[in-house]
């Protein structure tokens, strides 16, 4: 069974800002999580929509982005649900390193 991740991540910039990081840096994010991923992404208004392939797994999930957070989803295939936690501490860090204010 599936298992889904939930980070969110509280920022100052708005949503304008935000968007535009996201929209420029989630690809180092998705680095950022120590697998090698093939990374296929779309935005749908404000919500970015995403499907990376690691270990011949497939990883879905969807990046919210809102006036003062974002909310990332990532569902992991039954195979990875055993580093979800690992997973939501990488995501959390990597995802706070872009959105921190400069």
């Amino acid at each position: 069974m599936a298992k889904p991740v939930t980070v969110t991540i509280s920022h100052e910039l708005g949503r304008e800002e935000a968007y535009r990081r996201i929209d420029e840096g989630f690809g180092k994010v998705a680095d950022g999580l120590g697998f090698a991923l093939k990374l296929d992404q779309h935005w749908e208004g404000d919500t970015l929509a995403f499907e990376a392939r690691a270990m011949g797994q497939v990883i879905n999930g969807t990046v919210d982005v809102a006036e003062d957070n974002v909310v990332i989803t990532v569902v992991l295939p039954l195979f990875l649900a055993g580093l979800a936690e690992r997973i939501k501490g990488n995501l959390e860090k990597e995802s706070t390193l872009l959105l921190e204010k400069k």
